[in-house]
């Protein structure tokens, strides 16, 4: 595991000239759960990744947004703490802002009872990385119901690594009833997730217990998504309104895209 962790992170505190000044927020949807049982029964202690959460938040604070966090019930955020950065200053600082919404988030139904309106104040949705990210999240018909109002909205959505397989939940026939366009939002979008090439490989060197239960990769591929990434080397990419990367190492670049595209829509 510690060829998969790292004390430093590449945050490299990128200074925006011109931060945003309104009232529109991120939501940042996370999971709740802790153990995934791979595919030999065995369990992993997985949970939001640290890098991949919280260096994008640094980025988008920085460029003048409030983050709102929320989990599916509003028990608290799942964190992959093995691999939390505990050296990186800026990291651990902005864990620290946050560990009070982290322990006590929104709960998606509360959120989807009062906030999918036209009128609220809502510019993206955020959905971090780690294998935890597959765990409710894609089953979860808040989650798919979020998706297809900031699809319908036209708001951004931002995905990293394993945080895709959120994406999923827009598929449930329950998030699709009653919206205008009852097919999978994402299809025909280019996207880069973390490959399913390199989860097939990861038990081999003990950073899993054994095989994933489910392929993120191929679930994505089968609904019409085109995965552009064979490797997990820090790319990232934007396809209309969706903001993708593929792992930790993309996570600086892809806080930084996101959060100077959120600006580009909205000082237009």
């Amino acid at each position: 595991m510690k060829l998969a962790t790292q004390d430093q992170t590449d945050y490299d505190g990128h200074v925006y000239a011109n931060p945003y000044q309104g009232d529109q927020k991120i939501l940042m949807i996370c999971t709740e759960q802790k153990a995934m049982t791979m595919a030999n029964g065995k369990k992993f202690s997985t949970g939001n990744h640290p890098v991949e959460m919280l260096v994008p938040m640094l980025h988008l604070r920085a460029a003048g947004f409030e983050i709102d966090i929320a989990t599916p019930t509003g028990a608290p955020v799942q964190i992959e703490m093995w691999a939390m950065p505990q050296e990186d200053e800026a990291v651990m600082g902005i864990y620290n802002d946050f560990k009070t919404q982290f322990d006590n988030p929104i709960a998606l139904p509360t959120f989807v009872a009062g906030s999918l309106t036209e009128s609220s104040p809502y510019c993206a949705v955020f959905l971090p990385g780690g294998h935890g990210a597959m765990l409710g999240l894609p089953d979860d018909v808040n989650v798919g119901k979020i998706l297809h109002w900031a699809n319908n909205r036209d708001l951004y959505t931002l995905a990293l690594c394993h945080g895709p397989g959120a994406l999923l939940a827009a598929d449930l026939p329950e998030a699709k009833a009653g919206q205008p366009n009852t097919g999978f939002p994402y299809e025909g979008y280019d996207m880069v997730v973390f490959p399913d090439s390199v989860d097939k490989q990861t038990p081999l060197i003990g950073y899993l217990p054994g095989r994933m239960p489910w392929w993120l990769g191929e679930r994505l591929s089968g609904l019409g998504v085109n995965i552009i990434n064979k490797k997990s080397n820090g790319m990232v990419h934007i396809d209309r309104k969706l903001v993708s990367g593929d792992g930790p190492q993309a996570a600086n670049a892809f806080g930084r895209l996101a959060a100077d595209s959120l600006l580009n829509e909205l000082q237009k």
